[in-house]
């Protein structure tokens, strides 16, 4: 009962530190002690340490996903942080230099994943970034068909039509055969993708569940 009392009282209660062993000796053995101790440290992990964790995780995640690692840790600095940041911050927090810094933000800009954000009587320019998390999802989806559905889309579509002669006709028929398959198929991902990126959140879940049903 004492060790669920404890950790109820920590959960919640970033101040509160376990009790000093001169005031509880008397109660409770050294072992249970160590033990209090436990689920005191389990149940609070440092936000700062929370944070560097999610940002390099979110980057690693980013790396793979074919985005520059630095940008996917900035960005997920931005989501994580409650108040504005200068550039100055994203480069000491991130250890980076103000160049990688810039043209990471003004991409991020770009994509809609973070926004200007002017401080009064401050000369410097500071930075927010989008929290919606579905608008987040939607704004790099956009971004991703753009920078890879629409060109190969465009490429498909100009060699779909190739010259045939006596020579030449099977081998025409079967590589047009096979460009069409794989362009049916990219216009099916870029207008499912194109309606995941215009619709609500509601619409997508309802229409996600159905899957399961």
């Amino acid at each position: 009962m004492l060790l669920v009392s404890y950790t109820n009282s920590v959960k919640g209660n970033t101040n509160y530190r376990p009790p000093n062993f001169k005031m509880v000796h008397n109660k409770i053995n050294f072992q249970y002690y160590l033990k209090v101790q436990k689920v005191y440290y389990i149940c609070t992990m440092q936000l700062e340490e929370a944070k560097t964790k999610f940002i390099n995780q979110w980057g690693s995640l980013g790396s793979k996903w074919g985005i520059n690692r630095t940008m996917a840790q900035i960005h997920a600095l931005f989501l994580t942080s409650n108040e504005p940041l200068s550039a100055e911050e994203v480069m000491e927090t991130l250890q980076i230099s103000r160049g990688n810094a810039n043209m990471n933000i003004r991409v991020l800009i770009d994509w809609g994943l973070v926004y200007k954000e002017h401080k009064l009587g401050e000369r410097k320019e500071f930075f927010t970034g989008e929290k919606d998390i579905w608008k987040v999802a939607q704004r790099v989806i956009k971004i991703r068909q753009r920078q890879e559905l629409d060109p190969i889309i465009q490429v498909l579509t100009e060699i779909q039509n190739v010259e045939t002669t006596d020579s030449n006709t099977e081998e025409v028929v079967l590589f047009t055969q096979q460009i069409e398959s794989i362009k049916s198929l990219a216009e099916l991902a870029d207008t499912s993708l194109t309606k995941i990126s215009t619709s609500n959140q509601g619409w997508f879940l309802r229409t996600f569940m159905k899957l399961f049903k």
